[in-house]
């Protein structure tokens, strides 16, 4: 009797566990199959389940020309010996599974870890990382090497890939270091049919440059246009078109009344580097002089000896992200003429006229040159959707000479996050010049100082969201930078 009565206790602890599944007296080997973790129940066989998803997805296999289907990533078939006789259909796991979790096909899983920016503080910020799926290794090989030429330029590259670079005779360029910043993996593996796979090399080419596969913007050339007033109305860079429009091959293409170009914003996926030496020949503006006649009234000038401009053979080393220069820094410089000094004589007698001769105001090619040095990193215009404001002039060096570019009153003389240390001087003329990046300690000049063109105001530095020593030098037109109802202009405007 007691025996009777423990034989029915355990079978009946048995249902509650089982949840008073069908059991079979002997037992047997079956499949498990886990969907995230989560038992969905048994099967008899494993393969014969695989083989039913594929012969299932038809439409997959017909869509990425792939022979076989497989099951999802996170689904596992546990092999296992049970007492268990609840056995599930094909068609019952198939039907479970099909809404929760996505089939998978044979691929490549890329990881590209996220791009290097820099905020408004200057502070380094790191991008997420991108994962890619692609159906063969060698679209991405293709697209990688097609992205890194839309930022280089195809022969320097090809030069550069088979060491046959020319020798630089007098001025030139000579590639060092080509490489994907972003750390790149590449894997083979099961890959997910619900996610974006791509096929071909033209396809992965666009993400990989534009951040997005979607048609870009275009536009339709009219008449008198030209490729730098098309990229800068259209908020984008030169380069940013040509690379939209590889059939043009530089900014002096001729555009046709009536074609279509593309006005594609890059957004690099990963960042390419380019490190060269950079042999230019440079101007050297010469200074002026000026002398006091007293015999002659105020207003007088003539210029006694013209000034001539000196030329510097400069050998600079150069880092290029994506095709922009991101540090410029001089090694090296060669005198080749010297420059003349500009004498002016002025006449320092005043007239019985009391209405006075005002204050002359500065016009194209009155402007003296706002660094020690020649060098344009960066020039006006838009980049990647944003609108860079100056002129970037590098290469002079850490500490170097920072000049007033004319005669004004200082209005501002600190720091601000994006600027660093920086200075604006008011030209009483509805102009407005703004020189940024300065070194610490390197403002010379007090706010209410007025300063002479030419004069020194500052150092030149890397403060701010700098990724290079350089200066920043910016006009601003109707009012200082920033505000309501001032514009920035292109500061080569002015010389």
């Amino acid at each position: 009797m007691n025996k009777y009565r423990i034989g029915v206790i355990i079978l009946l602890s048995f249902f509650l566990l089982t949840g008073f599944k069908s059991i079979s007296t002997k037992p047997q080997t079956l499949y498990r199959v886990y969907l995230q973790g989560k038992s969905l129940g048994v099967i008899e066989s494993k393969e014969s389940f695989e083989n039913y998803i594929d012969e299932k997805q038809e439409e997959i296999k017909k869509l990425y020309k792939v022979k076989k289907v497989y099951v999802p990533r996170d689904l596992d078939i546990v092999k296992e010996i049970t007492f268990e006789n609840d056995i599930k259909t094909n068609q019952e796991i198939y039907e479970e599974i099909t809404d929760i979790s996505p089939f998978t096909i044979d691929g490549y899983v890329v990881k590209i870890k996220g791009i290097e920016t820099k905020d408004a503080e200057g502070n380094t910020q790191v991008g997420p990382t991108q994962v890619l799926y692609i159906l063969k290794k060698d679209i991405f090989v293709q697209s990688i090497q097609k992205t890194v030429k839309s930022f280089i330029d195809p022969q320097d590259y090809e030069n550069y890939a088979n060491n046959t670079q020319p020798v630089i005779q007098d001025t030139g360029k000579t590639i060092e270091n080509i490489y994907i910043k972003n750390k790149i993996t590449i894997k083979k593996g099961k890959i997910p049919v619900n996610q974006t796979i791509y096929q071909t090399e033209e396809e992965l080419s666009k993400y990989l440059l534009f951040g997005t596969t979607e048609a870009q913007a275009t536009y339709e050339i009219k008449d008198g246009d030209t490729i730098s007033e098309v990229a800068f109305n259209n908020r984008i860079s030169i380069e940013e078109f040509l690379i939209a429009n590889p059939d043009l091959q530089d900014e002096k293409a001729l555009l046709a009344p009536g074609q279509i170009v593309t006005l594609g914003i890059l957004k690099p996926q990963f960042s390419v580097v380019e490190e060269s030496e950079v042999v230019t020949r440079e101007e050297q503006n010469y200074t002026t002089e000026t002398r006091y006649d007293n015999d002659k009234l105020v207003g007088y000038s003539e210029v006694i000896q013209a000034g001539v401009k000196g030329e510097n053979r400069v050998t600079n080393y150069v880092q290029k992200i994506n095709g922009e220069t991101i540090n410029m820094v001089n090694t090296g410089k060669e005198v080749l003429r010297e420059p003349i000094t500009e004498v002016i004589v002025k006449g320092g007698k005043q007239s019985y006229y009391s209405g006075g001769y005002g204050t002359a105001v500065a016009t194209k090619g009155q402007w003296g040159w706002p660094a020690s040095c020649a060098t344009i990193s960066s020039g006006f215009g838009w980049r990647w959707g944003v609108l860079h404001d100056g002129t970037d002039i590098a290469s002079c060096g850490y500490g170097s000479n920072i000049f007033a570019a004319q005669s004004g009153t200082v209005i501002i003389s600190s720091s601000k996050r994006d600027n660093g240390q920086y200075i604006v001087i008011d030209h009483h003329n509805g102009l407005y010049s703004m020189y940024a990046h300065l070194c610490y300690g390197c403002r010379y000049v007090n706010v209410g100082d007025y300063v002479e063109k030419g004069q020194v105001i500052g150092g030149m530095g890397q403060t701010g969201a700098a990724t290079g020593v350089h200066l920043h030098f910016a006009i601003w037109q109707g009012g200082p930078p920033y505000t309501g109802g001032s514009r920035a202009i292109n500061p080569m405007s002015l010389y």
